[in-house]
């Protein structure tokens, strides 16, 4: 199963993240355990600056809304959805 998606390449690239596919595909397998109860911005692994930006996006209803909420779903798969 791929799990990246084209989209998410400038999403992480906003965030200062690497944005090649593999990246992408190992910062999901890395972080998928989030807690389904946590809000994205409030993962530990971002930046203040990274939070804030994913806080105003959600918030805002801006552009980056609609990325910004798919990967919170990402984040939240169970484990079994992977290869």
């Amino acid at each position: 199963m791929h799990t990246t998606q084209p989209h998410f390449a400038a999403l992480f690239a906003q965030l200062g993240l690497p944005d090649d596919d593999q990246s992408i595909a190992e910062f999901l397998i890395k972080h998928r355990s989030m807690a389904q109860d946590m809000r994205l911005a409030e993962a530990p692994y971002w930046t203040p600056s990274q939070a804030a930006f994913l806080r105003e996006a959600l918030s805002q209803d801006a552009e980056w809304a609609l990325v910004v909420d798919q990967l919170s779903k990402a984040l939240e798969a169970p484990e079994a959805s992977q290869p």
